[in-house]
């Protein structure tokens, strides 16, 4: 009797070590488990990493045993009431991506709920059910056709859905029993390992998003600083020519004012002559003083126009508020196009340009800022005269022919403007066709350019709620097509 009792205490306590040694075992399987989700899940860096939730999450409920045939994560987004589910085949490979509103069917209804009591929730589906699921998936676009929401040959005759709670939504285990406390306490563990890991995956994400606007401000910042830079550049260029202007306008109106005067007096002495005893120093004197008053004339006719010259070069340099107000377009263009003509001719190398206007009247009035836009003009226009100068003396050198023609179109388009400025120049090279916008990039050679030119231009369009598009052939010439709203 002694020795049977020894050997049953000997074999229980065989059985209790090994018990012991299993249930060690399975809580170092469980723990390893759920380790390798939370790594998996914390290396996860982008949107499209999440794809492999649903093969993990199949993987490891295996591991720990669990009985199931279909899995997924329900991610809950409380803020756009949406839910992102993701859901396996039988097989573990992914199903499909789906983005359900809260309201868009019932089960998605009870399942937030649920999650919002953190409490689990369990549902059982016939196959039917299944199935109608699946076409109202199908429905709403969520899932391609029936055999990938299957994943299967034959849909589940049974299937019972276990939503077990975590902070960010719900873990799916769907099994053709009822999960046991035991298997729901294990499918626990994993959602909240899961839940640990992918809070650090949202971190990753807003930290990504946080340095993407900081990268974005810097950028921005950097912008504002060149185009602050460029608008002091251009309020001393503008006060400069604004004093040059000036002072040229004082000599200038003497010149208009005597030569006026002398022409008035010019007539008195002839009108005298006239009265006198006619012989032939009266008559040489005549036609001296005839000559004078055509050259008199000349200098009148073009100091009025060198004074309408430096009239738009102070309008043009004059600060405004920095408001758009509707003003007559045509005109804008008509003036300070013949000042880029006339300052181009007063330059040390002029050239002859035939100036086509083909201005449409419906254009009307636009709103712009006038002092703005007429630098647009200035810098598309003078740029159109150094293109056509350079081919100008490339035909010269070769004995060839060439007449630069500058053509400049409004047209009223719909509810927007189109402005085009196109010369018969060199063109625009492809490989740098991309580059003309950007900040001080320049072709000219030493000082002749700052390469701010079109760069300020595009800012300006941009201000103006427009665009500006760029079409050039090489060898043939160039077109920029800006387009301005009405209203």
């Amino acid at each position: 009797m002694r020795r049977a009792t020894a050997v049953f205490s000997f074999a229980y306590t065989r059985f209790r070590d090994l018990q012991k040694t299993e249930e060690s075992a399975r809580q170092s399987r469980q723990q390893a488990s759920l380790d390798r989700v939370r790594a998996d899940i914390s290396s996860m860096r982008t949107s499209d990493d999440l794809n492999r939730v649903t093969p993990l999450v199949w993987r490891e409920l295996t591991t720990l045993g669990i009985p199931f045939i279909r899995c997924g994560v329900f991610i809950i987004h409380e803020e756009e009431e949406q839910v992102e589910v993701y859901l396996s085949k039988p097989d573990g490979t992914s199903l499909a991506v789906m983005h359900l509103s809260f309201n868009s069917n019932e089960l998605s209804v009870k399942t937030v709920n649920a999650w919002r009591n953190k409490e689990v929730y369990t549902q059982h589906w016939s196959r039917e059910e299944f199935l109608e699921w699946g076409r109202s998936m199908m429905e709403q676009n969520q899932v391609a056709d029936m055999k990938t929401y299957q994943g299967a040959e034959e849909a589940p005759e049974s299937l019972h859905l276990h939503f077990i709670p975590f902070n960010q939504g719900m873990l799916y285990v769907g099994a053709t029993e009822p999960l046991s406390d035991g298997d729901t306490g294990l499918a626990a563990s994993l959602a909240e390992a899961f839940s640990i890991a992918y809070a650090r995956y949202e971190d990753f994400v807003k930290l990504e998003k946080a340095k993407a606007g900081i990268e974005d401000a810097l950028t921005e910042l950097k912008a504002t600083q060149s185009q602050l830079v460029q608008q002091e550049k251009l309020a001393s260029l503008g006060q400069l020519t604004a004093g040059i202007a000036h002072e040229i306008k004082n000599p200038l109106n003497f010149v208009n004012n005597f030569s006026e005067v002398s022409l008035e007096m010019i007539d008195e002495a002839l009108e005298e002559l006239g009265k006198t005893t006619q012989d032939d120093h009266t008559a040489e004197t005549t036609a001296i003083l005839a000559d004078i008053k055509l050259n008199l004339a000349k200098i009148h006719e073009h100091g009025s126009r060198a004074n309408g010259i430096v009239q738009s070069m102070l309008l043009h340099s004059r600060g405004g508020d920095g408001k758009m107000e509707p003003t007559p377009l045509n005109p804008i263009f008509k003036e300070y196009v013949n000042l880029a003509f006339h300052g181009m001719r007063a330059s040390k190398e002029p050239i002859n340009v035939d100036i086509d206007l083909q201005l449409d009247d419906s254009v009307g009035e636009v709103p712009i800022i006038a002092e703005d836009l007429s630098r647009v003009i200035l810098n598309l226009c003078n740029n159109a005269f150094d293109a056509m100068r350079s081919l100008g003396a490339e035909r010269s050198a070769h004995g060839e022919r060439y007449s630069p023609k500058l053509t400049i179109r409004t047209k009223s388009e719909n509810s927007q403007i189109l402005i085009e400025i196109e010369d018969n120049g060199p063109g625009i090279p492809d490989d740098i066709k991309d580059k003309i916008l950007q900040p001080f990039f320049t072709t000219k050679k030493g000082t002749q350019g700052t390469g701010l030119g079109l760069s300020i231009t595009n800012d300006i369009i941009k201000a103006h709620g427009g665009k500006m598009q760029v079409e050039s052939i090489a060898g043939e010439g160039s077109i920029f097509k800006i387009l301005l709203n009405k209203q």
